[in-house]
């Protein structure tokens, strides 16, 4: 028999008190304070004791844990002391604690295991629990796999704590808060962020608990307490946790509440459940929160809490406010790539894709900023997925929320150009679509989804837009025009050098915009009548107006003496653009043929190209990079160019019987006349009014004319001369609003235009039917306004004069020069410059000829700026030594070179030339070599002749004429 017994045994014995008293009633269950203290010194001075006692302590409480199964009371009293022992010797001996931690943990993993229904025992399992949480180190855990498994085990049961669905409300509060106590604990402690992989599982397991709280509470009260998480933290040593010391931390201590006193409400357990979410991501990074989006999106599938939208998308903003700035943006991310996840399996509209649409609008809508958000990746998943769902069901019901999606992300703007890059890539989606559609041409749905996915991508274009403005400070604006006076001239000449709008990014360019016109001139209604909404949003809030009006202090002002000519000589985009669209609109009124058909052989206006029929993305689905390379090739934008010339090319000069456009599109195209007119006023009249001069003169009814002609053209008239009154009450001229008003009086009842409804701006609404045209058994005619007695009101207005820099006899001959729809559009697009002329070959400089076929073939700079299939000759030889009679000799110049920064700009119309760069020896004047030693030194110096060494050359000719200057003074 054994009759030595060891010290850490006696210590350990000597603080259990008598077991009368330990049972007395009130009892506390604690063990004897003195002798408590000499255990917890004698282990901190003897930490090689520390496991010894450990496995002690442990044995007991396993056997204590396995007796209180059949209700022996004397064993729970003995277990609770044990248990504060434990805690006592972790908190005393926390420098040491991992020797203590194997068998600490194994003895809460046994009593929760047990003893999960008596809430004191588990509560001071708890408080032994936060106790390790809060001085370990975290380095066992992934280490040791007994102890790691004990730990996730343990979180489980406090998990399942956190989630009681006890049917007493007041044990079920209860157990729920010593749960979340506990898992409060594990966030703050260092062992959850030691092993990256324990920390995925651990948060699992921690989220789990949260969710099922935060759906199970009403959303004001949950609202009512975020509001305070971040004002009154748990404690001010949870608070601090990350930047005290482990020696100088406290651990929280849990106690179950009394009998008798008013038990906790669910309200006080969705606070407990926040505020512990809230500590977890206020410590995480970005690969971290995204482990934790992860498992949040699985759990809520778990618990199947997807039905419940409000909640969903309530807790997604809370992440994202609650995370680190700089972090984010994974929320979004996370969930547009679950998202996509999603429709690759099935098409099936199911409440987890509305669902995750609806978080990931919401996250955006949200104030919160999202720095480093790739705003282009996220709109080209959420295009796709458009496309995808598209091109198998176009009346899809995820698609209004896909469009508002799509707009919501206008409200993160962190850079200039981010709106106009959104904007650039949506505008080819549209070019590319309008041309080819969405499913094979073959298919019985090619019509219906290439409308109906056109339509989307416009609305959200515009809501893109729009949201962006909302966030846009100092945007007064004032609709009403104000009349082109010489007050209003003079008061806004010290505003003349100011922008139109005080804005923090870049305005979507009319070049760019342009893109999307021929969608006026589209065969489905809904199509042209979507494009006609969404260009009339772009003319009065997007469009720059420099030139035309400044807004200073929420007032419009007309920019006074603006050189027309100089503007139509210097190929202004706006000009351009208004060009475009004036004949679009004059197609849409007049013609019978509408819309981009397959593109054949035509005229020397645009290349023979072939429509090829798109590939159905039911069958394939490529990805984003591939869709986006394939839609902005040059091919497809100079089809469609070609399509676009060949339409207009069918414009009549006479309206059409048969002609397309119904009552609804009459009343858009006086929509966008006007809205041009007021918010352009003077590029809209240079332009305009050839084009109303036109429009007019198609009226012209012929011999024979049948009623429902007579109705076209009455309505046609109906609109040039509202247009015109329109003109006169921008410019302030009371000769033409008085020819004007006098023609709309005599006009005859029938005559009139439907009601366009308003939408909202980025939202999706189905297509509308068009309105006919009202049929009469007889329409009489109506002259309308006179044309040319409106005309000459124009031109005699001092006020268009002062602003056109133009005399009465000069705008007289420019706004009366003969217009067609063809040569508008010729005039939209952009000139080709000479530089473009010389990559073509077109007046290429001789040197640049010979080049590429004496250079050595691995010099590909050269190669790309002339190609010619031609034989290198004498001829060749000779122009590039002596020059052509164009050009100066810059060939044995010796600073001459030929670049990109020779030629003037391609908006200076066809007057440009190609200039050599200035030499340095201006003044001297070099002569023609003409002997065979003098030509053989000019072709060293071009790099023509033999060479020592390498044969590569570089980019730059600068550069290679420096290098042959010095090899000529040696």
């Amino acid at each position: 028999m054994n009759f030595f017994t060891p010290n850490h045994v006696q210590h350990l014995n000597s603080c259990y008190p008598p077991t009368s008293i330990l049972l007395a009633s009130g009892s506390d269950y604690t063990p004897n304070s003195q002798e408590l203290s000499r255990l917890t010194y004698y282990a901190s001075n003897h930490p090689e004791k520390l496991s010894k006692l450990g496995s002690e302590l442990e044995k007991r409480v396993k056997t204590e844990c396995r007796k209180f199964r059949s209700g022996n009371v004397r064993n729970r009293a003995t277990l609770l002391l044990e248990l504060s022992i434990f805690r006592s010797l972790a908190i005393e001996c926390r420098r040491d604690i991992a020797l203590l931690s194997p068998s600490l943990l194994a003895s809460i993993e046994v009593t929760l295991s047990i003893t999960s229904n008596d809430l004191e025992v588990v509560s001071r399992a708890a408080s032994v629990f936060t106790a390790w949480t809060t001085y370990t180190d975290g380095h066992l855990i992934g280490a040791d796999s007994s102890l790691t498994k004990d730990y996730l085990s343990i979180l489980r049961h406090f998990a399942a704590l956190s989630s009681s669905e006890a049917k007493d409300s007041e044990v079920r509060n209860r157990t729920r808060l010593i749960g979340f106590a506990a898992l409060t604990g594990a966030v703050n402690s260092e062992a959850l962020f030691n092993d990256s992989v324990q920390f995925r599982t651990q948060v699992s397991i921690f989220l789990r608990p949260v969710l099922l709280t935060v759906l199970q509470t009403d959303l004001k009260v949950l609202e009512k307490q975020a509001e305070g998480v971040k004002d009154a933290p748990i404690s001010p040593y949870l608070a601090e946790f990350r930047t005290r010391p482990v020696m100088e931390r406290r651990a929280a201590s849990i106690h179950i509440h009394i009998d008798g006193d008013k038990g906790p409400s669910m309200s006080d357990v969705s606070s407990a459940a926040l505020r512990a979410l809230f500590s977890l991501l206020e410590h995480v990074n970005g690969s971290q929160l995204s482990s934790i989006l992860r498992s949040w999106l699985d759990n809520l599938g778990e618990l199947k809490g997807w039905s419940k939208v409000s909640h969903c998308c309530w807790f997604a903003q809370k992440i994202t406010e609650w995370s680190q700035y700089q972090y984010r943006y994974a929320v979004p991310n996370i969930l547009v790539e679950h998202l996509v996840a999603q429709g690759q399996d099935g098409q099936q509209t199911t409440d987890l894709s509305q669902t995750l649409i609806t978080m990931v609008t919401t996250v955006f809508s949200s104030p919160v900023p999202l720095v480093n958000l790739s705003t282009s990746d996220i709109l080209s998943n959420l295009v796709m997925i458009l496309l995808r769902r598209c091109s198998t069901n176009h009346e899809d019901p995820l698609l209004p929320s896909l469009i508002q999606c799509i707009s919501s992300l206008g409200r993160h703007v962190y850079y200039s150009d981010q709106i106009h890059d959104l904007a650039a890539e949506l505008i080819n989606r549209l070019s590319t679509l309008e041309v080819q559609g969405i499913v094979a041409r073959s298919s019985p749905s090619f019509s219906a989804s290439r409308s109906q996915v056109i339509r989307c991508l416009i609305s959200g274009l515009v809501g893109l837009i729009n949201e962006a403005d909302k966030n846009e400070p100092n945007e007064p604006r004032s609709l009403s025009p104000v009349a082109g006076s010489a007050a209003s001239v003079e008061a806004a000449t010290q505003d003349a050098g100011l922008n139109e709008r005080h804005s923090r990014r870049t305005r979507v360019p009319t070049d760019l915009w342009q893109d999307t016109l021929s969608l006026i001139c589209d065969a489905d209604y809904a199509v042209r009548a979507e494009c006609a909404q969404a260009l009339d949003f772009y003319i009065d809030r997007e469009m720059p107006k420099q030139g035309d009006f400044t807004n200073v202090d929420g007032t419009k002002r007309q920019i006074p003496a603006l050189n027309v000519n100089m503007m139509l000589r210097g190929g202004d985009h706006g000009v351009k653009f208004l060009h475009s669209v004036h004949a679009c609109l004059y197609t849409l009124a007049t013609s019978s043929t509408l819309g981009l058909g397959p593109s054949t052989p035509t005229s020397e206006n645009g290349p023979i190209l072939t429509v090829q029929p798109a590939t159905p993305l039911a069958e394939n689905h490529p990805d984003t990079s591939q869709i986006h390379e394939r839609r902005s090739s040059h091919p497809s934008k100079s089809r469609k160019m070609s399509m676009v010339f060949r339409l207009m090319e069918q414009a009549p000069e006479q309206v059409q019987p048969t002609a397309s456009a119904t009552l609804s599109d009459y009343s858009l195209i006086f929509k966008i006349l006007q809205r041009i007119q007021e918010e352009l006023p003077v590029r809209g009249m240079v332009t305009g009014v050839p084009m109303l001069l036109a429009l007019d003169n198609a009226c012209q009814p012929p011999e024979r004319v049948t009623s429902e002609m007579m109705v076209r053209i009455n309505v046609i008239k109906l609109i040039l001369a509202r247009t015109w009154l329109a003109i006169g009450k921008t410019w302030g001229s009371a000769e033409l609003v008085e020819i004007a008003e006098k023609a709309l009086s005599s006009k005859p009842p029938s005559v009139m235009l439907s009601e366009i409804q308003s939408t909202e701006l980025g939202t999706y609404y189905p297509p509308t039917e068009p309105e006919p045209l009202p049929s009469t058994a007889s329409e009489p005619v109506w002259p309308g306004i006179d044309a040319q007695a409106a005309l000459l009101a124009i031109v005699s207005n001092k006020n268009i004069q002062e602003a056109t820099s133009m005399n009465r006899q000069t705008l007289l001959e420019r706004l009366s020069i003969t217009w067609t729809a063809c040569s508008a559009l010729k005039e939209s697009v952009e000139r080709p410059s000479m530089y473009d002329a010389t990559l073509r070959g077109d007046g290429v400089s001789p040197l640049l000829k010979i080049s590429p076929g004496l250079m050595n073939i691995e010099n590909l700079s050269l190669q790309s700026l002339a190609r010619s299939n031609r034989g290198v000759g004498v001829t060749e030889l000779r122009e590039a030594l002596e020059g052509r009679s164009s050009m100066s000799q810059t060939a044995l110049n010796k600073a001459a070179s030929i670049s990109t920064l020779d030629h003037v700009s391609s908006i200076l119309g066809s007057d440009n030339r190609l200039t050599p760069t200035r030499s340095r020896n201006r003044g001297k004047k070099r002569a023609v070599p003409s002997g065979s030693g003098e030509v053989r030194d000019v072709l060293n110096k071009l790099g023509l002749g033999k060479q020592n060494g390498s044969l590569l050359k570089a980019s730059f000719p600068a550069l290679q004429s420096e290098k042959s200057a010095v090899a000529g003074t040696r």
